[in-house]
């Protein structure tokens, strides 16, 4: 019997944070589990739902992630896995393995976005972090979550089509507290409000700092965060705002000292980044809601790479830069250069983990 695909998009969104629950959890999956409403008619159920839940998060963590195998390692677990999942026993007190069909069933009732809002809103119970104090006295770190859109590699829906996952992620440790699958990746846009909105109802952002890309860098954005969540945003600004890019490009920064710079050598490689800072002018808070800031951001990569000339193998050293423009709601009272720098460096180390995540 072909596996309905609401059934593989739980698992495959269960399969991408299984890692991170069973950490939170301190290993005691029933624990996170438990409070999930099982969606079967209470007349019909022989297995408990948070049971069927740890022994297939199990499963995924031995590595076995699409629904045939998933099924086939729980239905030949030991029973001592058995026991620590909470399955129930038999006539003759061993313990019985979900059958299948139940797994299938299991998954296609919850949905894939049940499962998600459950598992953000355990992890971000977790992350530990207060209250976060707003306005800020004065300069300094304040939580921050990044808005990023993915396509999942080796996936696809009912239609062919690769799905796309908008993800809302914690800086530091990037666990993903909040998803949602938007189609095409041209869907993310109307999709950042309702999936922020949806995480404000258990995680409260008033005080945190929002980053995102160049992608949803736009007007309505920077109003809801500001407006309706009471959060601040970093946004990078391209071309895709070709208005707020002219503006921001036109300004002075020659005559703008760097303020902050970091450097650092790893996998081969020398960085050097560095970030000039200003007051945003007129011209730009009259183009972009709550625009306090803006900065230019520069990085200068130089890498050693082997080359072939000829019959031989030389070195060869190659050097890149790269400038983005920032926009902030962050005054300078609130967050100083290096505060900047840590949150889009955040907001870039967060995209190549889950890039690096859904490769695999």
């Amino acid at each position: 019997m072909p596996v309905p695909a609401a059934a593989e998009e739980a698992l495959a969104g269960l399969a991408a944070r299984a890692a991170a629950l069973h950490a939170a959890s301190g290993g005691n999956l029933l624990e996170c589990f438990a409070p999930v409403p099982d969606p079967g008619d209470p007349r019909g159920i022989r297995h408990a739902l948070a049971p069927v839940l740890v022994v297939c998060t199990a499963a995924v963590l031995c590595g076995h992630t699409s629904m045939e195998d998933v099924t086939a390692w729980v239905s030949a677990a030991p029973q001592e896995v058995l026991a620590a999942a909470g399955c129930r026993r038999g006539a003759l007190g061993d313990r019985i393995p979900p059958h299948p069909d139940t797994i299938v069933g299991v998954f296609t009732a919850l949905g894939a976005q049940h499962l998600a809002d459950h598992a953000g809103a355990f992890l971000a119970g977790r992350a530990g972090h207060g209250p976060a104090a707003f306005p800020a006295a004065g300069p300094g770190w304040l939580p921050a979550l990044a808005v990023d859109g993915k396509a999942v590699r080796g996936a696809a829906g009912p239609d062919g089509l690769i799905p796309y996952l908008l993800a809302a992620a914690l800086h530091g440790s990037g666990a993903v507290i909040a998803e949602t699958l938007t189609g095409p990746e041209t869907s993310e846009v109307p999709e950042f409000a309702p999936l922020l909105r949806r995480l404000n109802e258990y995680y409260p952002l008033a005080g945190h700092v929002i980053t995102a890309d160049a992608g949803h860098t736009v007007r309505a954005h920077a109003a809801f965060i500001c407006g309706e969540l009471l959060a601040h945003y970093v946004m990078t600004v391209k071309c895709s705002t070709p208005g707020l890019f002219a503006a921001l490009d036109t300004l002075d920064w020659a005559s703008v000292p760097v303020q902050h710079e970091v450097t650092g050598k790893a996998h081969g490689r020398r960085e050097r980044r560095t970030i000039q800072v200003l007051d945003a002018p007129a011209c730009v808070r009259a183009r972009f809601p709550h625009a306090r800031q803006a900065a230019l951001i520069e990085r200068y990569v130089t890498r050693t790479v082997r080359v072939k000339k000829g019959r031989r193998h030389i070195k060869a050293t190659i050097k890149t830069a790269v400038a983005v423009f920032i926009i902030t709601s962050l005054d300078a009272r609130e967050a100083g250069p290096a505060h900047l720098a840590g949150y889009v460096r955040g907001h870039w180390t967060i995209e190549v983990r889950h890039e690096v995540a859904l490769h695999e």
